[in-house]
């Protein structure tokens, strides 16, 4: 279609960043301070902090157009990586991480913001749309699968702030592009008609869904990344996390080939139930074996239940949204994840460091089997 293919490379670009921050932030902070319950705990509070403040930003998105909101936005971002990597580098009082990262907060949710303009463009048309989500999934998991090695990568081979630095340069010319193509740009919304989107039906279960399903994600990171420390390969932590990704990234566009019969609510549980049994795989993998090799083979099988979950999931998000405030309640759904991935990081962190690595792979596994019983419950199905 006119004019998608350009939002669509400044949206991949401004994508990246978010598979690079959070590992980048990790490497650095646990080189500097020999700490990764640290290390968790920060990249914790900057997602917590995001979890706050990422729907006002959406609001605004709506309410005054996305290229009005999302520059200034990332640049106040911007200036809290920069402040983090000023932190870490001049050896700083711990508690000047957790203010600095916190500052990224208002990182513009450019996923949210691409997601708005196919379903403005593909409103009459659900079938592409499913495709076009599909697709978006799937640069998700495009962003982490090339964002940890990346990261990994540079902090590895050049220095630990490398990472960072890098992910601010892309983040800042994926938005000024994405931003600059404004005739695929959603009409802004300055005065809504509809109540918050936490009250629509159907809504509020959704989201304690992302929370699980977050911890999920931001366990099994700090987790792996502490794993491939102790067994002595920690290089290769960016690239086995990048090997979920993968896992997920072909799933995704497989799943967007295919043309589905049946509400996605019914379609909901047995995704999340896959997505359950195939995380116990890295945990067998690590207690059986304390193969780093094995764990990644583990974590690849494991990644291709994720993107059928959560495009069905955001497939859900945009169904019972209200028309005019789609991107908050997108960006509501991925505030859950954010919320979610911030306990699974700081838990897993602690696990990590008071138990060990290996244990701490069970708790990707339990988090993905609460999302299971929330998902099971007969609220989560209201509006099917």
């Amino acid at each position: 279609m006119p004019g998608t293919r350009a939002f669509t490379a400044g949206n991949l670009l401004a994508r990246l960043p978010a598979g690079m921050f959070s590992v980048s932030a990790v490497v650095m902070i646990a080189s500097a301070y020999d700490s990764y319950a640290l290390a968790g705990a920060v990249t914790a509070t900057g997602l917590a902090a995001t979890a706050f403040v990422a729907p006002w930003i959406a609001r605004l998105v709506d309410r005054y157009g996305q290229a009005r909101i999302a520059v200034p936005a990332a640049l106040c971002a911007v200036l809290g990586s920069l402040a983090l990597v000023l932190c870490v580098r001049y050896d700083a009082p711990a508690w000047t991480l957790f203010a600095a990262y916190a500052a990224t907060a208002t990182t513009p949710n450019i996923g949210g913001m691409s997601r708005a303009r196919w379903a403005h463009l593909l409103a009459d048309d659900p079938k592409a749309l499913h495709t076009a989500n599909s697709f978006e999934q799937s640069a998700d998991e495009l962003s982490f699968m090339l964002g940890p090695v990346l990261a990994a990568f540079l902090c590895g081979t050049f220095f630990p702030e490398a990472g960072t630095l890098t992910g601010v340069v892309l983040l800042v010319s994926g938005v000024l592009l994405f931003t600059a193509q404004r005739s695929t740009e959603p009409p802004p919304r300055p005065a809504t008609t509809s109540g918050s989107p936490l009250r629509a039906p159907g809504m509020a279960p959704l989201l304690v869904i992302c929370l699980a399903m977050g911890a999920v994600f931001g366990s099994m990171e700090v987790v792996t990344l502490a794993f491939a420390d102790a067994t002595g390969h920690a290089a290769w932590a960016g690239a086995v996390l990048g090997l979920q990704a993968a896992g997920s990234f072909a799933a995704g566009l497989a799943f967007g080939a295919l043309r589905l019969t049946g509400p996605p609510e019914r379609r909901y549980p047995w995704c999340i139930a896959a997505m359950t049994a195939l995380l116990t795989l890295p945990l067998l993998a690590a207690s059986l074996t304390g193969s780093l090799a094995l764990v990644a083979v583990a974590l690849l099988i494991a990644g291709m239940a994720t993107a059928p979950t959560m495009i069905t999931g955001m497939t859900l998000v945009q169904r019972r949204a209200p028309a005019d405030r789609l991107n908050e309640a997108m960006t509501l759904a991925v505030t859950g994840l954010l919320a979610g991935i911030a306990c699974g990081a700081a838990t897993g962190g602690w696990v990590a460091e008071h138990l060990s690595p290996t244990a701490g792979y069970g708790l990707p596994a339990t988090a993905a089997a609460v999302a299971l019983l929330l998902a099971l419950r007969p609220g989560s199905r209201a509006g099917a």
